[in-house]
């Protein structure tokens, strides 16, 4: 995210390289494979179910940030580094959820201001959907996945996830500081 695009109010935990950074997010999405495929093959319920949500977590908070790392890389836009921080659009949670989703740690990016200038205002919007529609679609795949391998409970957790990706569509899409309000703003300069 590009420093003036960072919400007042998101609280940042680190710093890390973008090496290290999409290291951990590999991993993370490694990760999700197995705790699925642990899901699979488990041999109880319980651990089924542990199983397949741990995966979906996993690529909850691991498919973010390396999302708009890998669109703008092939849009030629550069990053700095990644963040470690709460969520960058607070308001778009209900208030229950919203003290939680602050404090957890979520991945951002950083864009360098320069390369960021240097993009075209379609590459900027891009680049910024491609987060949020990752964390609502790539989670939601895992769950379908798991539903379609007759994972225990995958088919009322696929329903779940399925609503959770409606909810995260449409808090970032009406939220001023989600990264769809973002595209927006980059595609208005266009016009």
């Amino acid at each position: 995210m590009n420093r003036s695009d960072l919400s007042p109010r998101r609280k940042i935990f680190g710093r890390l390289s973008i090496t290290v950074g999409n290291a951990m997010q590999i991993s993370g999405v490694v990760a999700a494979c197995l705790a699925l495929a642990a899901a699979r093959s488990g041999h109880s319920t319980t651990g089924a179910l542990v199983s397949m949500v741990v995966g979906w977590v996993f690529l909850y908070f691991c498919c973010h940030a390396i999302a708009h790392w890998v669109v703008g890389r092939i849009l030629g836009i550069r990053f700095a580094f990644y963040t470690v921080g709460g969520t960058g659009n607070p308001e778009g949670w209900p208030a229950g959820l919203r003290w939680l989703f602050e404090h957890l740690p979520f991945f951002g990016v950083q864009t360098e201001k320069s390369s960021m200038q240097k993009a075209s205002p379609i590459a900027r919007a891009i680049m910024w959907s491609a987060g949020v529609t990752s964390s609502a679609v790539v989670p939601t795949l895992g769950a379908l996945w798991a539903w379609r391998s007759g994972v225990p409970w995958s088919k009322l957790f696929f329903l779940v996830a399925l609503f959770w990706a409606v909810g995260t569509l449409a808090s970032n899409w009406t939220s001023r500081t989600g990264d769809y309000s973002k595209a927006r703003r980059a595609l208005a300069v266009h016009e």
